[in-house]
């Protein structure tokens, strides 16, 4: 099993910034896919950004050029810096491990919430 455990969620205006970080309990090397995905109230959970074990990113339409996935293997942590948030960015944010198809993780959730 992976555990995850997410921080830097919190209350920002619009245009500002947050970095949310994904920290795993066991190397990220042995994972496939980690990412980022929210979910709104009433809305279903979406996928915002992924990054693979070989480095390969990639992102929802709506975040792309504004937000950033990075991984630092050494301390076994995935990133989402998070740039120009906008109102419709306020969601939980879960981190994701995919094993593989079958085998996935996630986290407890992080509220992002942006006011206008």
């Amino acid at each position: 099993q992976v555990q995850l455990v997410e921080s830097g969620g919190g209350l920002v205006q619009a245009g500002g910034s947050l970095r949310l970080s994904c920290a795993a309990s066991k190397s990220i090397l042995i994972i496939n896919t980690m990412g980022w995905y929210r979910q709104a109230p009433g809305k279903q959970r979406e996928l915002v950004a992924a990054i693979t074990r070989s480095g390969s990113t990639n992102y929802t339409d709506s975040v792309k050029g504004r937000f950033t996935i990075s991984r630092d293997n050494a301390k076994n942590t995935v990133y989402l810096q998070m740039n120009s948030l906008k109102p419709e960015d306020t969601a939980v944010y879960y981190c994701n491990a995919a094993l593989s198809v079958l085998s996935q993780y996630w986290g407890q959730g992080t509220q992002v919430t942006v006011s206008s």
